[in-house]
């Protein structure tokens, strides 16, 4: 990490008066948490912030405790855009911000991320890919500002932390994110309310959808590969809102001898794609970020997602070839 980065994106913060802060479509706990965190500690430097998630769809239900709406969340770009700095959070190319009028409008673009394939659209970017997550870029951002961790900057970024670490045992658990999650809890984050509400408050759909995500998946490669889909009729089954398949995936990774796993869901009518895959790997297995930059996507080397207009069946080929192609010939049987 260069510091000259730092120091960029930390004038710009404190020398600027107006911002909005945005992050990627389909958002997850790094992102929502890192948006709120953000959102909270320009306030406590006595800026002007709002926060924008572009589109019609509801965030995941795990974070409701985070009270986004509630604290002025907006879904479109706010009229007076033009006026504000854009902070874009977690966000590792601009197309994956849903409201792009944000990024014509803006008077400077700040990009705060930890993504290794970053493309670094910001006017000034932060990205520091061996963090945990884009929360612990912004921890020591907020530190070089003299932002105290109020309780509720500090469960923002706690959220962030374990929802990118999975719970503290994906191979980015980092002794740094470690000694954070300790200064975090100490600064008044609810372990307790954070791992209930995230990961013990499943509406039951979300349980009827990841059965039928279950019940489609299927081995390859003599079982080093699991990829499984979701189609329109199975949330309509399920009585399952498009956020409800966040963290499906995890229990595909969990299949034992299983190297690279792979959820495909159908969009709805009207996305901008026909599919959204989503690539996971152990933490010794092929770079699924090259994977999903194959198809237009991108993300880390053991977790990534794309979207497409491909069938299912020539996605499944292209991530089995190449599986293969990494991993040689014993990987095709």
């Amino acid at each position: 990490m260069a510091t000259s980065d730092r120091e960029a994106v930390a004038a710009a913060l404190r020398d600027n008066e107006s911002f909005v802060v945005t992050s990627h479509d389909n958002p997850d706990g790094d992102a929502l948490g890192s948006l709120l965190a953000t959102h909270l500690a320009l306030g406590a430097l006595g800026k002007d912030s709002v926060m924008v998630l572009g589109g019609p769809s509801m965030l995941p239900d795990e974070y409701r405790f985070l009270e986004l709406q509630r604290r002025g969340l907006l879904r479109e770009a706010p009229a007076d855009a033009d006026a504000r700095v854009l902070v874009a959070v977690d966000c590792a190319q601009q197309s994956r911000v849903v409201a792009t009028e944000l990024f014509d409008r803006a008077t400077l673009t700040v990009n705060v991320d930890h993504h290794h394939d970053n493309t670094r659209f910001g006017d000034v970017d932060l990205v520091v890919d061996e963090a945990s997550s884009t929360a612990e870029v912004l921890a020591d951002l907020f530190d070089d500002l003299g932002i105290a961790l109020t309780p509720q900057i500090a469960e923002a970024l706690y959220t962030a932390i374990v929802t990118d670490t999975g719970r503290f045992q994906y191979s980015n658990t980092t002794p740094k994110a470690l000694r954070l999650a300790a200064r975090l809890v100490e600064a008044g984050a609810d372990v307790t309310k954070v791992f209930v509400e995230v990961y013990e408050s499943t509406p039951f759909p979300k349980l009827k959808l990841l059965a039928r995500a279950l019940e489609h998946a299927s081995e390859l490669a003599d079982g080093r590969i699991v990829i499984s889909e979701l189609r329109r009729e199975d949330f309509d089954a399920a009585g399952a809102e498009e956020p409800y398949s966040e963290g499906i995936i995890d229990h595909l990774r969990a299949v034992d001898g299983a190297e690279l796993v792979a959820l495909v869901r159908e969009l709805p009518p009207g996305a901008s794609a026909r599919r959204k895959g989503s690539l996971r790997s152990h933490p010794d297995g092929v770079d699924v970020s090259a994977i999903a930059r194959s198809f237009g996507g991108g993300g880390h080397k053991r977790a990534a997602g794309f979207s497409t207009d491909l069938a299912m069946d020539e996605i499944t080929h292209r991530i089995l070839e190449a599986f293969v192609s990494e991993n040689g010939d014993r990987a095709a049987s």
